[in-house]
């Protein structure tokens, strides 16, 4: 393919990735861009160059030493959901912006090591983004079949790597806050990210099912090549050595590369998100893995003998074949996964030395002086200039030092270089103790260990010279052989390295930390750091600080940076937060902290702290002092976790005293109800009563059968009233426990049937229907004049309620292991929901009067329940699914009655 179409396609493919993250920006809100699969996808932007060709030659030339890479982050991953959660939680509150301001905030705030920090970042970062380059420029020239150009602008990856830093420089600066998250960037990153993933599983299909014939064709004649056996074992225990040195320098890696912060910290919109990146983002690296070993041993078995570069077999393979389409696809997903790499890292180195290096160290004079519009177009600039600079920068390390180096072996000296950050960061998080003395000491040992066993040899080794210092060592002392330091000559360099960098680092920061302690700042942000889940709702309260400070002159350093308008609506939020009144002039250690966070986003924490601290008068604390105070604020932490425990059980117990109180109105009513009912059916029987005898006493020329017919009514309405006295004197019995129940043995089917006899008459004038199942003999312990009364409330209950015409009433028994099981089935209109849990209240008649109000005092299903309950049974009510209502009653079966007598 010529090298004006290639250039082309590219610049289309440019062109949609402006329009992705253009559109991303406009749509921050969409669920399209704020989705924890657009959050675990931009994770993988760990997965560049490095590893998309990369990994083949190493698998190519090593076997299966490519794998410790993912191994070691797919081993930490699970544990995101602890140790991830709670960097996002301490960078969230803080408005951390990059690793480096992660760093200085946790040890005080310190200028010194947040530029330290930037510094070890650029050395590692800055050659690793040449790779990135070198990647791009070497896959061109295969695709396009041409040779690299001395002139460096006849070099394609020269306008590549300006069209990147302009894209970086743009949507990497959109906001002055590099706390904010860039929506653009990572949907952008997002995308590349599932596209290198297609079209490599694409390129692995096709040479594993169309080149050959599948693994096992692969995996037969390879194993005909020579070493192939000794490459595809681990080996012995200094081979296990270097691999879990490795797997463990890139677990560091997934947590300490600048773009992995990035993506993972600072671009996190929400912790949920978490969960998902936890099987998402091993998940890929797995997918993006499988076709690495048919790549590698594929491309060795059709290039065996031919001095072909192994890092590019996913690209001559297919262009072996005649496949141009696969082979264009397979350089834009390398494309992808180089300049994705290449942005954030940018982005974010740009954020550390703007915020931890030159602001502090040079512009912050001119930043204090400025207007806020001055300010926000001073820093943008910055930021801008500094991205432009590192990728033209990493440009020129590409031409002029990568060049000599395969994929790999860059990437891994720079896992190396970011790994020195690793003691002091993960002692952020774990450790008290640490101090800023024991970070900065730490790193710098580390560092230069490093340096001395691994970028001083690359570095002479680019540039050809100093073999004699590798082979001999320094002064020629075997014990100081860069790459056999004090004898250890069994690992490899990069591992090699990382265990004497490691091993000096951790010892000295330790050291120096127990031997010298650190200030009161950063033992306050030690307690804040290590239990960031007690403060995080109200972290400034266990901000500790002591001296006098003005709220006006702290809104003057607000107002320089946020404008007015933003200061004002920050201070209010402030003010009613913690109640401050707004009138107050003396401002107190949490303004100091809110301040802080405010200024951090625009000019890092350290800027922010000498800002800060240039308007206040601060006094200074002693250790002792710190710790008593956090003492108490921890004090109070526990006192106002318990009263907020106590509140939310003084809210329950009001709801439920609510609810109670509502009940109470409810059953007042329903009382009410039940007094003026029964004072109607009392004075009904009385007046009738009364007004026959007054017409029997008045006169005695009334006919015989007249006054027999009144002497009846008399009677009939005696025998009414009777019967309403007796019940509410049954149930007075029975709340009172002086009924007495008389249990003798009887049939279930009879006692219904005794019940059902008076109540023909009635049945026959309603026109209702009356179906009773029986079940032969169903014998059972009970007061059988007692349950006649109950059954007898129950069937009046279902006659009442039947409908005028084809009313039905069924009446079943069945069983079970433990009771008898008694049911009146009707089909009328049923109970209203809430009615079915007080339609056995005592004051209670139905609310569902739709039609009429039904007869009767209310009290018979009260009874009804006191008897059942007597018979250690349960009764209650249920709707029919066909319409109608159930009223249910157990008796407990014979041999269970007789165990509760034993």
């Amino acid at each position: 393919m010529s090298s004006a179409v290639l250039l082309l396609i590219l610049s289309v493919y440019l062109g949609l990735l402006f329009f992705v993250a253009h559109w991303a920006e406009k749509k921050s809100n969409s669920k399209w861009t704020n989705n924890p699969f657009v959050y675990s996808l931009s994770l993988a932007v760990y997965c560049s160059a490095w590893t998309y060709y990369g990994s083949i030659g190493v698998a190519a030339k090593s076997g299966l030493t490519y794998l410790p890479t993912y191994v070691g982050p797919i081993i930490i991953i699970p544990a995101w959901m602890i140790i991830l959660r709670q960097i996002i939680r301490i960078s969230r509150v803080n408005k951390v912006s990059s690793i480096a301001d992660f760093i200085s905030l946790r040890y005080g705030n310190s200028r010194f090591l947040g530029a330290l920090v930037s510094l070890v970042c650029l050395f590692g970062i800055l050659p690793y983004i040449a790779l990135q380059l070198k990647a791009i420029s070497e896959t061109f020239h295969v695709v396009t079949k041409t040779g690299l150009s001395s002139n460096v602008f006849n070099d394609t990856t020269t306008y590549v790597a300006i069209a990147l830093a302009l894209f970086a420089s743009y949507y990497g600066t959109r906001y002055v806050d590099a706390s904010e998250k860039r929506k653009g960037i990572v949907t952008a990153v997002a995308l590349e990210s599932l596209l290198k993933l297609f079209f490599f599983i694409l390129v692995g299909l096709y040479v594993t099912y169309f080149v050959f014939d599948g693994f096992s064709d692969i995996y037969a004649q390879a194993s005909k090549l020579e070493g192939f056996a000794a490459k595809n074992t681990i080996g012995g225990i200094p081979e296990a050595l270097n691999w879990f040195l490795l797997c463990v320098l890139s677990l560091f890696a997934i947590f300490l590369l600048p773009r992995q912060f990035q993506m993972s910290v600072i671009e996190n919109h929400r912790e949920s998100h978490v969960k998902t990146a936890v099987w998402l983002f091993p998940l890929y690296l797995l997918l993006i893995n499988i076709f690495v070993y048919p790549l590698a041993w594929g491309g060795n078995i059709l290039f065996d003998g031919k001095h072909a570069n192994a890092d590019t077999y996913s690209l001559l393979i297919p262009q072996l074949m005649g496949n141009q389409t696969i082979t264009v696809l397979v350089f834009l997903g390398g494309f992808s996964a180089a300049i994705s790499m290449i942005v954030v890292s940018s982005i974010g180195l740009s954020t550390m030395l703007s915020n931890n290096v030159l602001i502090p160290y040079g512009f912050l004079g001119t930043l204090q002086s400025g207007t806020p519009e001055e300010n926000t177009r001073r820093i943008v600039n910055i930021r801008r200039v500094g991205i432009f600079s590192l990728i033209i920068s990493a440009y020129f390390i590409y031409r002029v030092v990568v060049l000599d180096y395969n994929l790999v072996s860059i990437g891994l000296v720079s896992f190396a270089v970011i790994g020195q950050l690793a003691p002091s960061f993960f002692g952020a998080i774990i450790w008290r103790r640490g101090s800023r003395r024991g970070a900065v000491a730490g790193i710098i040992a580390g560092f230069a260990v490093c340096t001395y066993t691994l970028l001083i040899p690359y570095a002479t080794g680019a540039s050809h010279i100093g073999s004699s210092f590798i082979t001999k060592g320094l002064f020629g002392n075997s014990l100081l052989k860069p790459f056999a330091l004090f004898g250890l000559d069994y690992l490899d360099p990069v591992p090699h390295a990382l265990f004497w960098s490691m091993f000096a680092n951790m010892f000295v920061f330790l050291w120096v930390s127990v031997a010298f302690r650190g200030n009161y700042r950063e033992r306050n942000y030690a307690e804040m750091f290590v239990d960031i889940d007690k403060y995080i709702t109200m972290h400034e309260n266990a901000f500790i600080w002591k001296g006098t400070a003005y709220t006006s002159d702290i809104q003057k350093v607000l107002k320089r940076f946020l404008g007015e308008e933003r200061t004002i609506r920050a201070m209010n939020i402030f003010h009613n937060k913690y109640s401050v009144d707004r009138n107050e002039d003396l401002a107190d250690a949490r303004l100091i902290k809110f301040a802080e966070n405010l200024l951090t986003g625009h000019i890092g924490t350290a800027s922010a702290k000498i800002l800060i601290a240039s308007v206040v008068k601060e006094e200074k604390i002693t250790l002792p002092e710190v710790l008593k105070i956090l003492e108490e604020s921890q004090e109070n932490l526990i006192i106002n976790k318990k009263l907020t425990e106590t509140s939310n059980e003084l809210k329950i117990i009001s709801g439920e005293l609510r609810q109670a109180n509502e009940k109470l109105i409810i059953k007042d009513h329903q009382k009410d109800e039940f007094l003026d009912t029964v004072t109607h059916e009392l004075r009904t029987p009385i007046t009738a009563i009364k007004a026959a005898s007054e017409i029997l006493y008045e006169d005695d020329d009334v006919p015989n059968e007249i006054r027999k017919q009144f002497l009846q009514n008399i009677i009939s309405e005696s025998d009414r009233l009777n019967r309403l006295i007796d019940k509410i004197l049954d149930l007075e019995k029975f709340e009172t426990g002086k009924q007495k129940i008389n249990a003798t043995l009887n049939n279930l089917d009879l006692t219904i049937e005794k019940a059902l006899e008076p109540l023909q008459q009635l049945i026959r004038n309603k026109g209702i229907s009356i179906h009773q199942v029986k079940c032969g003999s169903v014998n059972a312990f009970y007061d059988e004049d007692r349950i006649v009364q109950v059954i007898t409330n129950l069937v009046s209950n279902a006659i009442k309620f039947c409908p005028e015409t084809d009313g039905n009433i069924y009446i079943s028994i069945n069983a079970d292991e433990h009771d008898i099981i008694t049911a009146v089935n009707d089909n009328g209109r049923g109970i209203q929901p809430e009615d079915i849990e007080t339609i056995f209240d005592k004051f209670y008649q139905s609310n569902n009067q739709n039609i009429k109000k039904p007869e009767g005092s209310g009290l018979g299903l009260a009874i009804s329940r006191q008897i059942i309950e007597y018979h250690k049974g349960r009764i209650w009510a249920e709707n029919r699914r066909g319409g109608g209502a159930s009223l249910i009653f157990t008796l407990p079966k014979i041999d269970n009655q007789r165990k509760e007598q034993a």
